[in-house]
């Protein structure tokens, strides 16, 4: 059963509409140039407080989580930041041109409830890195905060949550920002306790299947747990649920046809010297190579129900690389996954392609090093720094569906969901 239930959002306190100025990618993409840029923009933007100054160490005086954890007070009591002065669930739409339309994405921005994987109410569908696992929780306890959103997916063909997005997009917007790719942001609050009502109940027998921000959600699971912990060892005994128990996400319908999900293509490098011949002759034990075609050689897969790659090497190779009939991929794959995971072309790619001819595998972790991705279809096929590059299509709704209610978790960069919501419109105390 999905809890979701209004919160006093904390937002930036401003006189003017446009916030572009304060808000910022999500942490996880953003370089050490990129961060200047923006706070060169303004000192207050949400960077700041996602990625401060100092070290990541935090036995080291001075460190990004005291920071942080200073600069979180200071905002609040200087006015900078402040808290919404009544609980609402906010309405995002995010608009851009997408292939010569204009694309409209709404989600839904609530505190849900959380809870543990194994309970399949919040289902993932990606792996984790412990790595970045780390550093969040330690920004989680620094601030005692979410600053961005998990982006999740709920099910709703029949449309029934049109109506409370349209009616909330009636009057004027409480903020809006432009990205740097052009997407604009527009944010609403719905106070009204009958609609509010009306969407809790939309979402008590739903599952949600979190689209990007799985370390955001593993993060306030292990803070949650660690809060639980604290209180019950100082006899702390809450009458209702404490914020920590909820997770601030923005709730998207998997059933919109404006929800526009990307691939991201491979870029891999040879253990050692990489020899062309030696990979075509590999390859060709499951694959069926034919030549890429003229044109517009990205939009060769287009119209395929096969399985099937774009894969160009450093001598110029370019083949198209079709999963022959009469392999199975269900007994072909002996990793312990359900067939619908099997049947990822992503995954195809990685247990019979990256694996066995290139030895890239994420069970060997420094292996990846030798692995990078590409957004663009294009500039993958210009294999950057590597020895062999493979487009791959995007992975579609109903597999990330099947996969996450099989309990199974896809390869990295499995999905792509653009455009990536923005960081500095809600925040959410765990105070």
């Amino acid at each position: 059963m999905a809890l979701v239930k209004p919160f006093n959002a904390v937002m930036f306190r401003h006189d003017e509409t446009d916030i572009s100025r304060l808000t910022a990618p999500p942490y996880d993409v953003i370089n050490a140039e990129q961060r200047q840029a923006l706070l060169s923009k303004h000192p207050h933007n949400i960077v700041a407080l996602e990625l401060p100054e100092g070290s990541l160490d935090p036995d080291v005086p001075g460190n990004r989580y005291e920071t942080a954890a200073a600069r979180w007070a200071e905002w609040h009591q200087q006015g900078i930041l402040a808290k919404d002065s009544s609980p609402a669930v906010y309405v995002l739409e995010q608009s851009w041109e997408f292939e010569g339309r204009m694309v409209h994405r709404r989600a839904l921005v609530s505190a849900v409830e959380l809870h543990p994987f194994s309970a399949k109410v919040v289902l993932p569908h990606e792996r984790t890195l412990p790595k970045a696992l780390d550093d969040r929780l330690r920004m989680t306890r620094a601030c005692a905060a979410n600053l961005s959103q998990v982006f999740s997916l709920f099910t709703d063909p029949a449309g029934e949550t049109d109506t409370v997005f349209e009616n909330a997009m009636r009057s004027r917007p409480i903020s809006e920002a432009t990205d740097a790719d052009g997407v604009l942001c527009r944010l609403w609050a719905i106070y009204d306790a009958d609609v509010i009502e009306q969407i809790q109940a939309f979402f008590t027998p739903k599952q949600l299947f979190i689209a990007d921000g799985h370390h955001r959600y593993t993060t306030a699971l292990a803070y949650r747990d660690e809060r639980r912990a604290a209180d019950a060892e100082a006899g702390i005994v809450h009458t209702e649920q404490p914020d920590y128990d909820f997770v601030m996400m923005a709730l998207v319908n998997m059933d919109d046809p404006d929800l526009i999900v990307l691939p991201t293509h491979r870029v891999a490098r040879a253990a050692g010297t990489f020899d062309a011949d030696t990979f075509w002759t590999a390859l060709s034990d499951n694959f069926d190579l034919t030549d890429l075609p003229s044109g517009q050689p990205a939009k060769a897969l287009a119209g395929t129900d096969a399985i099937a790659f774009i894969v160009k090497t450093t001598d110029g190779t370019a083949k198209v690389a079709s999963l022959k009939a009469d392999v199975d991929t269900t007994t072909l794959i002996t990793t312990e996954h359900h067939s619908n995971w099997k049947n990822l072309d992503v995954a195809v790619l990685q247990e019979l392609i990256l694996w066995p001819i290139l030895g890239i595998h994420p069970d060997e972790p420094a292996t990846l090093e030798r692995l990078s991705f590409v957004k663009d279809a294009d500039e993958a096929l210009e294999v950057p720094g590597g020895d062999v590059a493979f487009v791959v299509r995007a992975t579609r709704m109903d597999q990330l569906r099947a996969v996450a209610l099989d309990g199974d978790t896809m390869p990295q960069k499995s999905t792509y969901f653009y455009p990536k919501l923005l960081s500095g419109l809600l925040m959410k105390s765990l105070a």
